[in-house]
């Protein structure tokens, strides 16, 4: 049997077995005093014991539902763990296809400058074995001005821009092209790296270079017609620019030299078209020129090729480009 002590603590006692009751004078048995005040203390006891139950009931449950929080929380952090690997992969996936998209559309695209250079040599350099030339008569800028001669070198930095760019290239010269001189000069200035241009610079002139049968002098007053391009023959195109508009001077000089001519088919496959100013002109800058020639040794069609060189401002347009009046 347990006894509280002084400091509220038990001890051990003999068991309680009713022997300990008093027989009272009257005959009635009664509990004695100090055995009544433990029994008091033992009930107490019950009434903590219970309450420390109680309590242990609720931590139990605080730590359960911690644990759920803990639970719900993980599986939280597994969610937003697997969408942000989703998005991540995804990203890859895109990005691969885009890159496949790029090889697939455009391979050059994923090589380096140095490369594409290499690339743009050679396909140059193969046109000057194979390929059709044409040569750029510059011997007649003497009587030109500072503005002329300007024009006259963007338009040879467009010409070179878009030979580099054709997929069947021109073998390029430039001829009765003096060093030093103002228009040379003016290119240095105008063009970058206009000294390592893949063409054949010289001071000489083309009837130095080439034998006069088979030079061809393109210009817009000559009677024949340009219906093919040979690659046997060498192409002339006047450098010349001039806001004076004199007539007929690269024709004249082709006459004067016996050489043959011929003018861009504008009349066979393209029609004037009505203007304010009624302004129709075949005369061409040389960059003009040179993308109707390269158009149409890729397309082998004149309709395509004026169409890529002559700008609506000449006044002829082709056919179908005509909107009918309602």
């Amino acid at each position: 049997m347990m006894k509280l002590a002084e400091d509220n603590s038990l001890i051990e006692t003999a068991p309680y077995t009713g022997e300990e009751e008093i027989e009272m004078a009257d005959g009635r048995k009664e509990i004695p005093e100090d055995m009544t005040s433990l029994l008091d203390h033992l009930s107490l006891i019950d009434i903590d014991l219970d309450s420390n139950r109680d309590g242990l009931r609720f931590e139990e449950n605080e730590a359960c539902g911690s644990k759920n929080v803990m639970r719900k929380q993980r599986h939280w952090e597994k969610i937003v763990a697997a969408k942000k690997s989703k998005r991540r992969q995804e990203k890859e996936r895109r990005k691969a296809k885009h890159c496949q998209d790029a090889n697939a559309g455009n391979d050059h695209q994923q090589h380096s400058k140095k490369f594409l250079k290499a690339i743009t040599k050679e396909r140059l350099l193969e046109a000057k074995d194979s390929g059709p030339r044409l040569c750029i008569d510059l011997s007649m800028t003497d009587h030109m001005s500072k503005k002329e001669l300007s024009r006259l070198a963007a338009q040879i930095r467009r010409l070179y821009g878009s030979n580099k760019k054709a997929a069947k290239p021109f073998w390029l010269y430039l001829t009765g092209f003096v060093q030093n001189s103002p228009l040379y000069d003016e290119c240095v200035r105008m063009n970058d790296g206009f000294v390592n241009y893949l063409v054949e610079f010289t001071e000489d002139s083309f009837l130095d270079l080439f034998p006069l049968e088979t030079i061809i002098y393109l210009t817009p007053d000559s009677e024949n017609v340009l219906e093919d391009i040979d690659p046997t023959k060498i192409y002339i195109v006047g450098g010349l620019v001039d806001e004076s508009v004199q007539k007929k001077v690269t024709y004249q000089k082709a006459k004067g030299n016996n050489l043959q001519t011929a003018r861009l088919p504008i009349q066979e496959y393209m029609i004037k078209k009505d203007n304010v100013k009624n302004y129709h002109s075949e005369i061409l800058a040389i960059n003009n020129v040179f993308d109707i020639l390269c158009t149409y040794c890729e397309t082998r069609s004149w309709p395509e090729a004026l169409r890529a060189g002559v700008s609506p401002g000449k006044g002829f347009v082709l056919p179908d480009e005509i909107i009918p009046e309602n």
